[in-house]
């Protein structure tokens, strides 16, 4: 019996490793794996990620919708539908790469476009600074990307990361 439970535990962890979704890549939420580029519908797509936390609606018809999965989530993602309602790609926003591309003077609406809402926002006034924060994965660890904002001017004034840690 013990033999067979684990089998059958290789056998699960085998189907989930190997999981992917239409272009090949690892399935990183679940029903992803149900959309298609160029294929699926904007409609699909709420089917599938459910109402999204906002639409973000472009001058040429188009519109991103975002889906944040905080604040406990380490994960926001971002479709971008054309202006026939087909979806082009979908991306996890809170990445690395994506925190590189913040700059010193971007507007929090910048910021918001790049990374979705924050898991959280906490304004420390005698600093004039207003921090958002994102958790995300670093490998294994969980972390926390911070952006500062100037209270006044609404500008970024600097990003950083720091460690989260859980009670336990």
């Amino acid at each position: 019996m013990h033999a067979t439970f684990r089998k059958f535990l290789l056998l699960g962890a085998s189907v989930l490793l190997f999981a992917c979704d239409q272009q090949g890549r690892p399935i990183e939420e679940a029903g992803l794996n149900k959309l298609g580029k160029g294929v699926s519908s904007e409609v699909d797509v709420r089917m599938v990620m459910g109402q999204p936390d906002t639409v973000w609606e472009e001058d040429d018809g188009s519109r991103t919708l975002e889906y944040p999965k905080g604040p406990e989530g380490a994960r926001t993602w971002m479709f971008s539908i054309d202006r026939f309602g087909k979806l082009q790609d979908y991306r996890q926003v809170l990445t690395k790469e994506n925190f590189a591309r913040i700059q010193q003077g971007m507007s929090r609406d910048d910021v918001r476009r790049l990374l979705g809402r924050p898991g959280g926002m906490v304004q420390f006034k005698r600093k004039n600074e207003e921090v958002w924060d994102w958790r995300f994965i670093d490998g294994v660890d969980v972390k926390l990307f911070n952006v500062h904002f100037d209270i006044g001017s609404g500008k970024v004034t600097q990003t950083s990361i720091t460690e989260q840690h859980f009670a336990g």
